[in-house]
């Protein structure tokens, strides 16, 4: 069974590409990042929408195109002020670099949306272990914390970033805690 498991963690690890970025300053735990421009596949106030993006992204669209999965997965439970997210808990997939609002796949279920987030900054705390609302509010506290001390200014609320998949043994997991910000290098 254990070896199952790290197979299937494995072929997650190798077979899924991460959203690209730069980091700009790193200051403790804190990371400051560059996310170029790209596009999402969002779906808001669904309790299963983590199963329609992948469906989505399996074929559930006019092309009938498989789209690679990336990591990380967005989610987002709690309010929203910046330009890309709204107030409802939504759950994003990061569409594979290369693809544009024209390339995407469109849709059959009106449930997802593909947005295109512009390039933007993102300070980050990565943890791993599991993921939970308490463990999230903890580290987005901290992240908070650390950003009003390096007199950076978040733009909207924390959100987390997973990026490995539930056959991931808890300790091995990639978790990240991160929020827009204000920076200028």
């Amino acid at each position: 069974m254990k070896a199952c498991i790290y197979a299937v963690a494995f072929f997650y690890l190798v077979m899924v590409k991460e959203a690209k970025y730069e980091v700009v300053k790193k200051q403790g735990k804190v990371e400051i990042r560059l996310y170029s421009k790209s596009v999402i596949a969002r779906v808001e106030g669904e309790d299963n929408g983590f199963n329609i993006l992948f469906s989505f992204i399996s074929g559930n669209n006019e092309q009938k195109s498989k789209v690679r999965m990336t990591a990380p997965v967005i989610s987002q439970s709690i309010e929203m002020t910046a330009p890309v997210f709204s107030d409802a808990d939504s759950i994003a997939f990061v569409m594979p670099e290369g693809y544009t609002l024209e390339t995407t796949p469109v849709p059959f279920d009106k449930l997802v949306e593909i947005v295109e987030v512009p390039e933007r900054h993102v300070a980050t705390i990565q943890f791993s272990g599991r993921w939970s609302g308490s463990i999230f509010n903890k580290r987005a506290k901290e992240l908070l914390e650390e950003l009003a001390k390096m007199k950076i200014k978040p733009k909207g609320s924390a959100f987390s970033m997973l990026y490995n998949s539930p056959f991931t043994p808890w300790f091995m997991r990639r978790n990240e805690v991160a929020v827009e910000v204000d920076f200028t290098a």
